[in-house]
């Protein structure tokens, strides 16, 4: 689905392990601070492919929804539904990042306006959870514009450039919600259905 005249917002697929590899390395200083420690075999495109193939697999179990935000030949950002969980639960958590090129344009609000689209459209879930690092007010205006509530703060939450660190927790209850960002895209919007 098209985010704007030059991003797609679409499943991720094998074949994207180069691109993937490169988006990778192109942004890896700027991703550093807000992500795990990654191994030398994490920036290759073979351990992409292979890290792709592990997604795909889990997402056609359900477990996953692995998205991918494009320009052209290049992958720009990526969205990710995991822990994707049925019956009385029907939640999932949701991570992303952008291309630091494209930070404070409007390009993930969007993303993340038609991913919760999807997440409560199509994949009828009740909820989905986010969290950020307490400093990350980039991506905490983006889960606000997108309807995302503060639910808490969840101390030494995840190990971040190798350290256990605290994370402010949002949720967000879709079955109340508009299925799109505060701000939504302009122009007609294909149906999130061509995506999965």
């Amino acid at each position: 689905m098209r985010l704007d005249e030059s991003t797609v917002l679409r499943l991720v697929a094998r074949e994207d392990g180069p691109a993937l590899s490169a988006a990778y390395r192109r942004n890896r200083r700027h991703l550093a601070p807000w992500e795990p420690l990654r191994s030398t075999r994490f920036f290759e495109a073979g351990g992409q492919t292979d890290a792709i193939a592990d997604s795909l697999f889990a997402h056609r179990s359900g477990s996953v929804l692995p998205l991918v935000l494009v320009q052209g030949e290049e992958i720009v950002g990526r969205i990710t539904l995991s822990n994707i969980l049925r019956g009385a639960f029907e939640s999932a958590e949701m991570g992303y990042w952008l291309d630091a090129r494209l930070e404070g344009r409007g390009v993930m609000t969007r993303a993340v306006g038609e991913a919760m689209g999807i997440a409560g459209g199509e994949l009828g879930l009740h909820r989905v959870q986010a969290g950020t690092l307490l400093h990350n007010v980039g991506s905490q205006t983006v889960l606000e514009r997108n309807g995302f509530e503060r639910i808490g703060i969840a101390r030494r939450y995840l190990r971040i450039a190798g350290e256990w660190q605290d994370h402010v927790l949002f949720q967000r209850l879709l079955e109340h919600a508009p299925n799109a960002p505060l701000t939504p895209p302009e122009g007609p919007q294909p149906p999130p259905s061509r995506l999965v």
